[in-house]
């Protein structure tokens, strides 16, 4: 099977920062090992070098990745290319492809893997558009555009069982019905953060937690500073903050300011110490190997987190709030509902050395199946 490897970084200057272009350079491989041959089109290439690169430009920003995919681009790539299957891993682009396959008389399937939704589900099922998608208003249309490619794709891919759920519900309201071409494939744990649990040191009266996500406003980094500085007040915790970014260009800080006011905020929080590992995974595993248990992110609706598996994957426990994927994935007694229920459950893992351990190993087997060549299994069945 020929595939054609769609891939969108957003930040290929922080690579380790960008979670599509991670699961890609775990997953490309694993599908080269089962036989499969990958073309990346992408701005970097993967790191093994079995698996083809076809370089393309990466989008200036976040809306130019949806709205601007590059027609002439994408007939030359797949006449060259002449692919079997193509990969949208921007599934707003996903009717620009079946038109460039068209126009280069390619008769190819569409696959798009759905890595970010721009919208979610109350408890209620009221939908509600991602505010990092809709400045000045353009949330309703990338949603529109973000239905359109699920109608172009002939396979969707999601992650989880809850974002399984709400890309149907979204695609039912505006017409779209996926019937049996949706599919649920998770994202490969990375193998250079996996340790076994019988490895694991429990906490001797005081934890170091760590919070290892974007510190964008709609990640809800607000509502964490707060539970911060409850946790570093009232429990035996320190806290590390990792930064993933670092120097951001102007026009990135522009768009979105938000990453670098919470980091300053937290910088001077008393107990919370800011770390980075300069987009070394090795550097990273060590600042995991030094914490004692995660903090999810307060992202509404969170239908998946890599951030979240690496932790559960090097065997430390992940302490979230009780909404959407986290909910489907998170041992319920690591979930809250308030910043009083955070504080029991993270004193209890510094202090209770028998309820670490077993939730340190719950963690690492939640991700037993994740390891890419059971992945690229699933993906492939998905796909043929």
């Amino acid at each position: 099977m020929r595939v054609l490897y769609l891939l969108n970084v957003s930040n290929s200057s922080q690579l380790s920062a960008d979670s599509g272009f991670t699961f890609a350079d775990m997953l490309a491989p694993a599908l080269t090992d089962a036989g499969a041959e990958v073309t990346m089109a992408s701005p970097v290439p993967a790191g093994d070098a079995r698996v083809h690169f076809a370089p393309t430009t990466s989008p200036s920003t976040k809306y130019r990745a949806r709205f601007d995919p590059g027609m002439d681009a994408l007939v030359t790539l797949i006449r060259d290319r002449r692919p079997e299957v193509v990969v949208a891993n921007q599934i707003e682009a996903a009717p620009a492809i079946r038109a460039a396959l068209l126009e280069a008389g390619v008769d190819a399937q569409i696959a798009g893997y759905c890595h970010y939704l721009p919208f979610s589900f109350t408890d209620t099922g009221t939908l509600e558009l991602d505010p990092a998608m809709n400045d000045r208003g353009l949330g309703r249309s990338v949603l529109l555009a973000f239905t359109a490619g699920l109608a172009a794709c002939d396979r969707v891919l999601v992650h989880s069982s809850t974002a399984a759920a709400w890309t149907t519900a979204a695609a039912a309201r505006t017409g779209v019905d996926l019937g049996d071409k949706l599919h649920i494939v998770p994202a490969p744990r990375d193998v250079r953060l996996v340790r076994d649990p019988a490895d694991i040191t429990p906490p001797e009266g005081r934890a170091t937690g760590i919070y290892n996500h974007r510190l964008y406003k709609h990640y809800g980094t607000a509502r964490f500073s707060q539970l911060a500085r409850r946790l570093v007040a009232d429990a035996p915790v320190r806290l590390t903050v990792m930064d993933l970014f670092g120097t951001r260009s102007p026009e990135r800080i522009r768009l979105d300011p938000s990453p670098e006011r919470h980091l300053e905020e937290l910088a001077t929080t008393d107990g919370v110490t800011i770390a980075s590992d300069r987009g070394d995974r090795i550097g990273y595993r060590n600042l995991l190997s030094g914490a004692h248990f995660g903090i999810a992110p307060f992202r509404p609706g969170c239908p998946w987190s890599m951030s979240v598996i690496d932790c559960q994957a090097m065997g430390l426990p992940v302490i979230g709030p009780r909404t959407g994927w986290l909910a489907e994935h998170i041992d319920n007694e690591l979930l809250f509902d308030t910043d009083e229920q955070a504080v029991q459950i993270a004193q209890r893992l510094a202090t209770d050395a028998e309820f670490y351990l077993v939730h340190a190993k719950r963690a690492h087997a939640s991700t037993a199946d994740l390891t890419p060549a059971s992945v690229a299994a699933r993906y492939l069945e998905a796909i043929k």
